[in-house]
């Protein structure tokens, strides 16, 4: 990478960063297959977990097409980890909300991480914390230059 980029440097935190880049790619696979879950699925799940989306709003989210999510949904409502209701405010659109097993079965696969990341931030002191913020904040700025 130095021959294209004069000022890269191999350093631990770009190794650790590096590592962290290929762990957060095999993450949801894994994840997904442990839950019998496809990847998107997971995904949808996750989004879900966060608000009730359209339709066509959670294909947007997920990149995929109308006709791709909404086979998503029809797995996950079999599986009674959504339902679809009549919009709240439009009662011409749908909507999709998550159920209380979908919302285990997240949480049930993505606890331990999410424990794990806690307890590391709680060892951090407050200047060690806004290193890492700038840090992460520099490392998010330059990969979204490529989206």
């Amino acid at each position: 990478m130095a021959d294209a980029v004069p000022q890269w440097r191999p350093s631990p935190t770009l190794a650790a960063l590096q590592e962290l880049i290929d762990v957060a790619q095999a993450l949801p696979e894994t994840v997904a297959r442990r839950a019998g879950l496809s990847v998107t699925e997971l995904h949808s799940l996750r989004a879900l977990s966060e608000r009730a989306m359209g339709p066509v709003e959670l294909a947007r989210h997920l990149r995929v097409t109308s006709a791709a999510s909404s086979g998503v949904v029809d797995r996950l409502v079999a599986r009674g980890h959504a339902q679809r209701k009549p919009h709240p405010i439009d009662g011409r659109r749908t909507q999709v909300v998550i159920t209380d097993s979908g919302r285990r079965e997240v949480i049930a696969q993505l606890r331990p991480m999410f424990e794990g990341l806690a307890t590391v931030d709680t060892t951090l002191t407050d200047v060690e914390r806004e290193v890492v913020g700038r840090y992460l904040d520099g490392v998010l700025e330059a990969m979204r230059r490529l989206l």
